[in-house]
């Protein structure tokens, strides 16, 4: 996992220039007024210009990434940090300062609303939390650098607030190295556009390993948006020991899975009576809620949560050696590169791997292939892009058995197979059935006695030999029901990149799972705004001089500004070890977990602050207690409602419009950040410190309730898992209103 680890790390320089941005202009303002000699009006202008630019700039971001990429907008980021940090380092007066302020803006809101998508979709689920807390604590560490330059030079007998600003350039030329030659473009943004080579490429690399087959698969399925999908329950276990005096009918359902040795196979059989909606029949569970506000969504995620173990693997849980499991067959003369190229090839047909390296002409597809069924006796083969699925190289989709399996593992304990179901149709011919299934262990292994599974003898079998799994079962996301009238050999599946322009992207945010999911986005981010942090920030100066911090930095022969840049530089350094540790909790407790626990200690901490307004202790205390509450509610939120809003924002998308619904929800963010920074000067004097902090406790404990009534759990799913749940869980919601 290296590659991607790194990868996310060069990507978020473009945080950490935010945070030195953020922390330069705080300091550099103070200079800058006098210089200048700006009003009090000017002056705010100036610091909010880069809201401004990032606020505009966010309204067309998600859209343009969704056409052009996530990396041309990562350099395009990187380029105007750049040219912002020259500007303001020529600025010749404010006009022209301002108009630097408004292009850092454009490059600050880039870099916010892209670099967790782009780190999203390229880290594999496992540690995608840990990765994607990488922002914050890059924009930290940006901030306290900044802060720690800014006191510098304001030792200097003439700081020079040009050149603390300029200094932006600097770092920002690395950034654009990073995203020009060392940072490939999202594969999951290629597999949407049929770049299918591009994308194998860049998995092969982001992984460390050539064969990527299964996640390259997973990227596909990621691209259908809605559908019908159902929760179904297996029991899977050994097909040698299947009864052989089954009736022929009691087998119609099967899925069978071939093991890794010669002879070794896996049956998959449904449980009775829970082939619909399997979970929603356990208690707690979409139906039987002990909570009746909260989401069915909640409860959906959290019982396949319930069984994930601690650490996940990329390797099946349910099969580790799942990718041997499939005999070889010869593949089909002809090859064809499953990319946009390919299109013009009209007529012929998908090929499956063969020999030989990458090339225009031989790419070795990990998707698609032809495969040879019993439906090929009768069927001619169409002559459009239609295809079975094929999952790993040399493989093929079992032919033995009522229906046949193929898949490998994605990570989290999932597993990505597909089935072919073959029965006879009204007139006698053979038809195909062709589904996906996302599997995925549940609890301890079932007990043999009393499963679906028949079994000759009377011996009890060793335990753990049967497995109980759910699996959500649905249409392929390019399975064409027009290809499918025309008789295929194999499952009708359509080339992605045919599908690029079909219909407007918005019309996909009427789907009920996005629409659920952008509730949960925009929801959080006002709440995270509105929870107290600008309050905090502003407030920190004034109790640390409370405090008697100042007057001992002071003695030391510090001034005023001086010392309140150390003061900030040291309040962010407190800052850095707690990220560090959020880091490592976010795909161990969870993102949910970590907001239930650490919002209690904010809403606990602002009301100790009120207290402290309203209650005369003597100066010493009541400004050691606000220091004390002060550094917790840092040391908190930068652990849990600091990262995790952007993080859940870039994992509950589509793959299709995920760039469209973040950057809706960074909207939301910025317009919330320009109402609270301007309202309150406003509310201070009108309601005071006490009034404020004690709003902030109130809506730090709506946040809590709605995390808890409605934010699900995300750690260690694939992206496509996430958005497939949002689907089920909408739709199940929305049934049960109907009722």
């Amino acid at each position: 996992m290296r590659g991607a680890a790194l990868v996310a790390i060069a990507a978020t320089i473009g945080n950490f220039l935010q945070g030195w941005d953020n922390a330069t202009i705080a300091g550099a303002i103070v200079y800058i007024k006098n210089d200048l000699d700006l009003g009090t009006s000017v002056e705010g202008l100036v610091v909010a210009m880069s809201l401004i630019g990032a606020t505009a700039i966010t309204t067309c971001s998600g859209a343009i990434s969704d056409w052009l990429g996530r990396r041309p907008m990562l350099i395009m980021s990187s380029m105007l940090y750049f040219v912002s940090g020259l500007v303001m380092l020529w600025s010749p007066n404010v006009y022209i300062l301002c108009l630097a302020r408004l292009l850092d803006g454009f490059g600050i809101g880039l870099a916010v609303t892209l670099v967790p998508v782009y780190i999203s979709e390229t880290a594999p689920s496992e540690i995608r939390g840990l990765l994607n807390t990488l922002p914050q604590f890059t924009g930290s560490g940006g901030m306290f650098l900044s802060y720690c330059m800014v006191f510098g030079m304001s030792l200097m007998d003439s700081p020079s607030w040009r050149l603390m600003l300029g200094v932006l350039s600097i770092p920002s030329l690395l950034y654009f190295a990073f995203t020009v030659f060392y940072l490939p473009e999202s594969p999951r943004w290629l597999v949407s556009k049929g770049r299918m080579l591009e994308a194998k490429q860049v998995l092969q690399r982001l992984r460390g390993r050539e064969d990527v087959s299964g996640e390259m698969a997973l990227l596909v399925e990621g691209l259908g948006i809605g559908g019908e999908t159902s929760i179904e329950e297996y029991i899977i276990g050994p097909a040698d020991e299947l009864d052989e005096s089954q009736e022929p009918g009691a087998d119609k359902d099967k899925i069978r899975l071939y093991g890794p040795e010669e002879g070794l196979s896996w049956v998959a059989k449904p449980v009775a009576g829970q082939s619909i909606l399997s979970i929603a029949s356990r208690p707690g569970s979409m139906v039987n809620q002990s909570i009746p506000l909260m989401d069915p969504l909640v409860t959906l995620f959290g019982s396949v949560h319930e069984k994930l173990p601690e650490t996940g693997s990329t390797r099946s849980m349910l099969f580790p050696n799942f990718g041997s499991m499939f005999s070889t067959a010869e593949p089909h003369a002809r090859n064809e590169q499953w990319d946009e190229e390919s299109l013009q090839r009209e007529g012929e047909d998908y090929a499956s791997d063969a020999a030989g390296g990458d090339s225009d002409d031989n790419l070795h597809s990990p998707l698609i292939s032809r495969q040879t069924t019993s439906l090929e006796k009768d069927m001619i083969p169409p002559a459009s892009h239609i295809s079975s699925l094929s999952m790993r190289r040399h493989s093929t989709l079992v032919q033995d058995g009522t229906e046949s399996v193929g898949g490998t593992g994605i990570g989290g304990g999932w597993q990505l197979a597909w089935k072919w179901s073959e029965r006879e149709g009204e007139d006698g011919k053979k038809e195909g059935g062709f589904k996906r299934i996302y599997l995925h262990e549940e609890g301890i292994p079932g007990s043999r006695r009393g499963s679906l599974v028949s079994l000759p003898g009377n011996d009890m079998p060793a335990e753990g030999e049967f497995i109980q799994a759910a699996a959500l079962v649905s249409q392929p996301a390019l399975y064409s029901k027009e290809l499918m009238d025309q008789h295929p050999v194999g499952p009708a599946m359509v080339h992605p990149a045919e599908t690029v322009s079909e219909g407007p992207v918005w019309t996909a945010l009427l789907d009920p799972g996005v629409k659920r999911a952008l509730l949960v986005g925009i929801g959080i981010q006002i709440l995270q705004q509105f929870s107290g942090i600008n309050g905090v920030l502003y407030y920190t100066p004034q109790i640390l001089e409370e405090a008697g911090v100042e007057v001992l930095l002071s003695n030391l022969g510090l001034g005023s500004d001086s010392a309140s840049f150390l003061i900030s530089a040291f309040t962010t350094l407190l800052m850095l070890p707690c990220i560090g540790v959020a880091m490592k909790l976010m795909d161990i407790s969870g993102r949910r977990r970590l907001l239930l626990t650490t919002i209690p200690v904010l809403i606990v901490s602002l009301i100790i602050l009120v207290f402290s307004e309203l209650v005369d202790l003597g100066t010493v205390v009541n400004a050691a207690i606000s220091t004390a509450c002060v550094i917790v509610y840092f040391c908190c939120f930068v652990m849990g409602y600091g990262p995790i809003p952007n993080i859940l924002c870039s994992e509950i998308f589509p793959t299709r419009v995920r760039g469209l619904c973040i950057a809706i929800c960074a909207l939301v963010y910025w317009i919330g950040d320009i109402i609270v920074t301007y309202t309150l000067p406003v509310m201070l004097s009108s309601i005071g410190l006490a009034g404020i902090f004690g709003i902030y406790a109130v809506v730090c404990l709506i946040s809590w309730v709605f995390v808890f009534l409605k934010v699900p759990e995300t750690k260690g799913m694939p992206l496509e898992v996430i958005t497939e749940f949002f689907a089920v869980g909408a739709r199940q919601a929305g049934a049960t209103k109907n009722e």
